[in-house]
């Protein structure tokens, strides 16, 4: 039987074993053109309670294990997602609506997280401190069970950011992906790690709705929760886990900002920008939502942008050679094309773009934009290039930081250190000095500040605080006594 058989999960939610799930089954669509390509178990709040009872045990098991047997397992889960790309790209490219190029980027990353999380368990994870009279240390243990809710743009990708390295440090993991990108955030994640040799129940996924997001979110034993999503549906969360007293990592939404100064090489300016805000149809928390170039570059910039908007192809990436895919769904779409809209009667003026052939929204280009232009002042999710001039670095600096949002920051200088300096002015959870702001690494800290979330995922340091729980120890050779 093939990797990604349907006839293995069809219907089913895993649970250490392919079951059936407790509310029934959901079809998984294709947005290019609306088909079904199957279904997938949806599980409810039994479900959740269910899973989360067997996880409890499988994680003591798990985290007694040998050190590099947890190590081995990931290595081995990095070498079947190199081994299965052909068959996990072509789910991306139908499920998602990833073109190829993004979909190779995903899976490549997603493997990269698995080789940086396999290091994770030989590292040292404590110290000794000082100490009259007994041995005292501090040591980070497992936290336990935790739950990851990942969202349908980057399906595998920001699944196994979590995952990963929650495994690697002796955790149970709990996955709800988006019910949009159940196969590409679930049941491959599943597989993955069913044939790379993961005891059963420390990995469960259980595709869901609300419901089942909500008793994730409230079960007591669910200590640590990762949400990947939008800044309204995180804000929920994080206000229900502060209640709870529960540590929630929240990676959020963004309208990041690309800040073209004056000497910056204008060709690659608009290379920077074009992929920055258009690559996965600009379905991405980082992508550039704001170009701030300075006046003496506006008017070429904004040409140049506009005809590389022109020059790429949309459609169907799984039938054609495209650059562009569809929006995820309709009710997206629609979004998208309203802020568009609504822009250009707000005064943007459309240079290109700004049009729907069903599913497929052209790169769009939108000039002299500021405050009052919707499409510039939110989070559009969708292929929309928002051009601003500015005259000075401290209005550029004003214009970028002008933002409840602060994820990423792209800086294109002749001047490196300018940059540097200039970003320092500007909040932001990531920089980057020439280049856009779609970057990400396995090995360095991810997340945002403002409205883009709290809490770090990604490198080692921060994998360790975000999974791991600090304890203090100490230990005497014979029991104390006291005056009492």
């Amino acid at each position: 039987m093939e990797f990604l058989d349907p006839a293995r999960w069809s219907g089913k939610v895993f649970t250490g074993t392919w079951a059936d799930g407790g509310s029934g089954t959901r079809e998984v669509r294709e947005p290019a053109t609306g088909a079904s390509l199957g279904s997938v178990g949806v599980a409810g709040a039994a479900d959740i309670a269910a899973a989360v009872a067997r996880a409890i045990p499988a994680q003591r098991e798990w985290a007694a294990r040998p050190h590099a047997e947890r190590s081995a397992v990931l290595l081995r889960a990095a070498g079947l997602l190199a081994e299965h790309t052909g068959a996990i790209a072509e789910w991306l490219v139908r499920e998602s609506g990833s073109v190829r190029l993004k979909a190779g980027i995903e899976i490549e990353g997603s493997a990269g997280e698995c080789v940086q999380a396999a290091a994770l368990p030989s590292a040292p994870y404590g110290e000794l401190l000082p100490s009259a009279g007994r041995m005292s240390f501090e040591r980070r243990v497992p936290a336990g069970v935790v739950a990851v809710i990942s969202p349908f743009n980057f399906p595998l990708l920001l699944s196994m950011r979590s995952v990963a390295p929650a495994l690697a440090l002796g955790n149970a993991v709990i996955v709800k992906p988006d019910p949009r990108t159940a196969v590409c955030g679930g049941v491959v994640i599943a597989r993955i790690f069913e044939e790379a040799g993961l005891p059963a129940g420390v990995l469960q996924v259980l595709p869901g709705d609300a419901e089942a997001g909500q008793a994730l979110v409230e079960h007591p034993r669910v200590p640590v929760l990762s949400f990947t999503g939008s800044t309204r549906a995180g804000r929920a969360i994080g206000a229900r886990a502060g209640e709870l007293l529960k540590r929630a990592h929240l990676e959020l939404g963004g309208n990041s900002a690309l800040v073209v100064l004056e000497d910056a090489d204008l060709e690659a300016a608009a290379s920077c920008g074009a992929f920055g805000s258009f690559l996965h149809q600009g379905q991405i928390c980082m992508a550039v939502g704001r170009h701030l170039v300075h006046r003496s570059l506006y008017d070429r910039y904004v040409e140049l942008l506009g005809k590389k908007a022109e020059q790429l192809p949309v459609g169907d990436p799984f039938t054609e050679e495209v650059v562009l895919g569809p929006i995820i769904d309709e009710g997206q779409l629609a979004r998208v094309r309203d802020l568009v809209d609504r822009s250009v009667a707000a005064g943007a003026r459309l240079v290109q773009g700004g049009t729907a052939e069903g599913p497929f929204f052209r790169p769009t280009v939108l000039a002299d934009c500021g405050p009052s232009i919707p499409a510039y002042a939110e989070e559009v999710f969708g292929p929309v290039a928002c051009v601003r001039p500015f005259d000075t670095l401290d209005e550029a600096a004003e214009f970028a930081a002008d933002s409840e949002y602060g994820l990423s920051l792209g800086i294109l200088t002749a001047d490196p250190a300018a940059g540097l300096a200039l970003a320092d002015h500007i909040p932001s959870g990531l920089v980057h000095i020439n280049d856009q702001t779609v970057n990400d690494d396995p090995a360095a800290p991810f997340g945002g500040v403002g409205a883009s979330g709290v809490g770090r995922v990604g490198g080692a340091r921060a994998n360790v605080d975000a999974f791991t729980e600090t304890q203090w120890v100490t230990v005497r050779a014979e029991s104390a006594r006291y005056p009492f």
